[in-house]
């Protein structure tokens, strides 16, 4: 087994563990303190890190944990996809094609704000973050 190094096996994921926190929360500044607190607690149990097959999805699992309970300790889990930009249609299409790649980014926004959240912590780590099914589930 890999002897796992912060420096090069944990902060590399800091950039993941902010999306999948941002995913969550639906807000910025929590999403970083999330990811602080993630990296705290995987650094306190430095010690138990020769026991992890996966110190990643060990990671993302602390993560995602953290994220649930700010969420639940601030009652938002009504929260939208609106703190979150997406980006412009091609400035050269026409207002047609504006309106419909408008209304077709407000549609996905209400399906993915509608899903429960483990599944939209799913997509998330699916389609966003390119797991694999086995890490997902894990």
């Amino acid at each position: 087994m890999k002897k796992i190094n912060f420096r090069n096996d944990v902060l590399p994921l800091k950039n993941a563990l902010y999306r999948l926190a941002l995913r969550i929360t639906l807000n910025t500044a929590e999403a970083e303190d999330i990811v602080q607190d993630t990296l705290i607690k995987v650094w306190d149990k430095r010690d138990g890190w020769d026991e992890i097959e996966s110190i990643e999805a060990f990671s993302m699992t602390i993560c995602r944990n953290l994220a649930l309970d700010r969420i639940k300790k601030a009652e938002n889990q009504n929260g939208s996809l609106d703190a979150i930009s997406f980006e412009a249609p091609d400035a050269t299409s026409n207002p047609y094609e504006q309106m419909i790649q408008k209304d077709r980014i407000e549609l996905i926004k209400k399906l993915v704000d509608s899903l429960p959240e483990r599944q939209r912590s799913c997509m998330q780590l699916r389609d966003f973050e390119g797991k694999p099914y086995r890490e997902i589930a894990e």
